[in-house]
């Protein structure tokens, strides 16, 4: 599960479920996604079957370490998502230097370097949807104290074995009405 500012939407659904945020140049990020998200399309369409969330991070990873070496590198940094029955829920970080990590949870941006320190002190390998979406909507209260930019709305993804998900997005509004938990 992710938050995403809304106005921008920079997640691109890859498969039923897989799903990749972008963050970076705005030109690049498009551009690389589409690409990544169109790839993956083909092979499916060659060979039968989806790219795990493992396949696609490595083959995604790869891509931008190429293009790293080339003329015209990619400056992004990715989030990738996924769900399958047999490894259950994937999370993958990458970076505009083609480095890939498999993490239990992850943010990048801006708002990601006040998001990290609230998932590491509530952060539960067994959590509910329901402690999720409230770890969630603490990081949307810290973006709110500490960030100098105006965030209003932030998107909610879920991917789990029924796939990808939109959730009703954290606004400041909402965070008002909906107390947090200790």
């Amino acid at each position: 599960m992710w938050l995403w500012l809304r106005d921008d939407d920079k997640t691109f659904k890859l498969a039923d479920n897989l799903v990749m945020a972008v963050s970076g140049e705005p030109g690049d990020t498009v551009q690389f996604a589409e690409y990544i998200a169109k790839n993956i399309q083909l092979y499916k369409m060659r060979n039968g079957y989806e790219l795990s969330p493992s396949e696609a991070a490595h083959y995604t990873r790869r891509t931008l370490a190429e293009y790293l070496r080339s003329r015209s590198p990619y400056q992004c940094n990715l989030l990738l998502a996924g769900h399958t029955a047999d490894a259950g829920p994937e999370l993958y970080f990458m970076d505009y230097l083609g480095s890939c990590s498999r993490l239990p949870y992850a943010a990048h941006g801006y708002g990601g370097l006040f998001s990290l320190s609230v998932m590491d002190r509530y952060y539960k390998a067994d959590a509910t949807l329901e402690e999720a979406l409230d770890i969630m909507q603490k990081c949307v209260a810290e973006i709110q104290t500490r960030l100098i930019v105006n965030l209003p709305n932030f998107q909610v993804l879920v991917v789990n074995k029924d796939g990808v998900k939109h959730l009703d997005d954290i606004t400041v509004h909402s965070l008002k009405q909906r107390p947090v938990m200790g």
